[in-house]
């Protein structure tokens, strides 16, 4: 079932911050998370993120 357009696409608050760290740094490592529920933006394309 999708959302709805209003409400707009779902990411977690630490996941984002996971991301914008990963960006600052040169080396790339895995992200883990237990975030099923967020949506996968354009930014995160090019990271490794393992999901639990």
């Amino acid at each position: 079932m999708g959302r709805s357009l209003k409400k707009g696409p779902f990411a977690d608050a630490h996941l984002l911050k996971k991301i914008e760290a990963q960006a600052d740094n040169d080396k790339k490592t895995v992200i883990r998370t237990w975030s099923r529920r967020s949506t996968i933006f354009p930014s995160f394309i090019g990271y490794t993120i393992a999901v639990y």
